[in-house]
């Protein structure tokens, strides 16, 4: 299996609840959680006239190819009641892969390694972890 890694954030609803879920529905689909880092209190990035967001990195593993871990996380996200309505907004939920091992993907719709990583300290930070 290959080493992978995801940022969960949130700034809506109860917080630390919905990290909670979201790595519940996570093991639900046969994705086991590895490793988490702390969880972290961060302002809005992209969109700043919003609540602060928490935000974690896990470790996961899985035999879903990345693609799918794509559909299973966006599912999740749905689920869980995140709408689409803008960019940077606020969510329930949002599940980004940062890492699928060592593999470099850039398809529509799916860039790997994560192509904003470097400039967000709510990512590098809990990634550090």
């Amino acid at each position: 299996m290959v080493e992978i890694y995801l940022l969960l954030g949130t700034n809506l609803g109860q917080r630390l609840d919905n990290l909670r879920q979201a790595k519940s529905l996570l093991h639900v689909e046969g994705i086991k959680v590895n490793a988490e880092s702390g969880i972290y209190e961060t302002e809005a990035w992209g969109k700043t006239d919003q609540a602060t967001f928490l935000n974690q990195v896990i470790q996961v593993e899985t035999e879903l190819s990345a693609k799918k871990l794509l559909s299973v996380v966006h599912s999740i996200e749905k689920e869980m009641g995140r709408v689409r309505q803008e960019k940077w907004g606020e969510r329930l939920i949002d599940i980004d892969i940062l890492y699928y091992g060592h593999h470099v993907i850039i398809e529509e719709g799916l860039v790997i390694p994560h192509p904003e990583i470097q400039n967000r300290r709510f990512t590098l930070i809990p990634l550090v972890d």
